[in-house]
């Protein structure tokens, strides 16, 4: 997707935004018992620490990590939309139990480790799903909005 370093912050920025608003939308409705107009705008009070924190960690630390994992399975011949989904899959797993960790540690009463590993629990089913059906595929369909290539006639 994103061809050069201008494009992969792009991306990333659009990806973070739109994981991180779904996934405090999602903690925020499971602490409250439910989904409601505030949720989404409680949601909105986190946005400002929690999208340049998954930033920082996907583009300079996960990502390459991810890379890396996907391409133990997968290889560089494989058809590009199944290596694509190789690396989502393998963000998600690191990304995951980091952003339950700085959640735990920064929104939550009990800031123990149980508290954690709950959080990670109860978040990994959605963030895959999350990531795989919806926030992967409109995330490229953003990106790749912005960034149409011209055709050569």
């Amino acid at each position: 997707m994103p061809k050069n370093k201008f494009q992969d912050v792009i991306f990333t920025i659009i990806m973070a935004t739109i994981m991180v608003y779904g996934m405090v939308v999602y903690n925020v409705a499971l602490n409250t018992g439910g989904v409601t107009g505030q949720t989404f705008i409680s949601a909105v009070h986190e946005l400002p620490i929690m999208v340049p924190a998954a930033f920082v960690l996907e583009f300079f630390i996960v990502g390459r990590i991810a890379r890396k994992l996907a391409f133990t399975v997968m290889k560089p011949d494989d058809r590009p939309q199944f290596i694509t989904y190789a690396i989502s899959v393998c963000i998600c797993c690191i990304m995951c139990p980091i952003m339950s960790l700085i959640a735990t540690l920064l929104f939550k009463e009990t800031k123990t480790f149980g508290s954690w590993i709950q959080t990670w629990v109860k978040n990994f089913p959605m963030a895959i799903c999350y990531q795989m059906f919806y926030c992967g595929p409109l995330v490229r369909l953003i990106f790749r909005t912005i960034f149409r290539e011209k055709k050569v006639e």
